[in-house]
């Protein structure tokens, strides 16, 4: 299991690290949310552990980035706040769970174990009658297999991800091409083809452009 901590706080980061290995559980370390942002480009964590409580980019607005972008990897918020507004913010970004601090070392272990199963037992995303296996990297319309480039499966996994939400465009070149997009039609044409192999007789359209917005997989 690997998981990654956003902690400014360099003892307490020292610490929950040697305590989660000694568990079984590879944890790596950053201290400010660019440097979490760029790891989590970089490597498939099973938990994020997150600090709210960050000096510039802070565990709220990487959560926010993360799921912008498509990645449903589990997180758990940190922080000394125990007001109810600020869990429903945290919540409402798409975090999974919150700890407060102080906190004991074993609840944590057990939370990130909980959130590490439920995660591997989800592996498949169904939309309709649309299903994505994230494992073997399969979808299937109506039973029915669709056959994609590697460019089409990762535009539809961060769609599939957002799923029902709208996901901007600039997420989705970013996620796509991180080195920047071949051409400034690049995306147009991906969704031109992604939509052309999504389209079955008979059935209704999933992808969604919302003018001025972003695209979205959902029923209409």
């Amino acid at each position: 299991m690997l998981a990654l901590l956003l902690e400014d706080e360099v003892s307490l980061a020292q610490l929950v690290v040697e305590y989660l290995q000694d568990e079984s559980i590879e944890c790596d370390h950053a201290t400010n949310g660019r440097q979490a942002l760029q790891l989590i480009k970089d490597q498939d964590f099973d938990v994020l552990i997150l600090d709210i409580n960050m000096p510039g980019l802070n565990g709220l607005q990487v959560c926010e980035q993360v799921r912008q972008r498509g990645i449903n990897t589990p997180i758990i918020m940190l922080t000394a706040r125990s007001d109810l507004q600020d869990k429903l913010k945290g919540f409402d970004l798409g975090a999974d769970d919150y700890l407060v601090k102080p906190f004991a070392m074993e609840e944590l272990v057990a939370r990130i174990q909980v959130l590490a199963q439920r995660r591997q037992r989800s592996q498949i995303i169904s939309i309709s009658d649309l299903s994505l296996n994230l494992d073997e990297k399969i979808v299937r319309r109506n039973q029915l297999n669709v056959h994609l480039s590697p460019d089409e499966w990762r535009l539809i996994l961060m769609l599939a991800r957002n799923s029902p939400a709208v996901v901007n465009r600039v997420a989705l070149e970013d996620e796509i091409w991180p080195e920047g997009a071949p051409s400034k039609e690049a995306l147009k044409m991906l969704v031109y083809r992604l939509r052309k192999a999504l389209d079955i007789d008979g059935l209704p359209p999933l992808l969604q452009t919302v003018r001025g917005v972003g695209l979205a997989l959902r029923e209409s």
